[in-house]
C-alpha cells in the first residue's frame, strides 16, 4: 500500500512521520522553518515540497473538523484518502485484489 500512495503522491510512510515529527520540533517562527523541515525529512524533499505538504495537511484537516468527511461508526466501509491535487477514493471492491 505504501508504494501506491507514494507512487501518487510521492510521500512515504517514513517520510510523512518524520515530516510530523519535523513540524512537531521546529518552531513556526522559525525563519528558514521550511528548509529545516526538508532537511530532517531528507531524501529529496524540498523546502517547497514540505510547504506544500503542509498546506495539503492543512485543508485536510479543515475537511474532517468541518464533517464532511463520513466515518459512521459501526459500518465497515474501508476508503482510502490520497491527497496530491485531488483525493481518490477506493471502495471495498477496489481494495480486495
Amino acid at each position: 500500500m505504501d508504494d501506491f500512495a507514494k507512487s501518487l503522491c510521492g510521500w512515504s510512510w517514513e517520510e510523512n512521520k518524520l515530516f510530523e515529527l519535523a513540524l512537531a520540533a521546529v518552531d513556526e517562527q522559525h525563519p528558514e522553518r521550511w528548509e529545516v523541515v526538508a532537511a530532517m525529512v531528507g531524501g529529496e524533499k524540498s523546502a517547497g515540497d514540505v510547504q506544500e505538504h503542509y498546506v495539503i495537511l492543512l485543508e485536510d484537516l479543515l475537511v474532517i473538523e468541518s464533517g464532511k468527511l463520513d466515518n459512521t461508526l459501526g459500518e465497515v466501509m474501508p476508503v482510502v484518502l490520497v491527497e496530491c491535487k485531488e483525493s481518490m477514493c477506493l471502495s471495498h471492491d477496489d481494495t480486495s485484489s
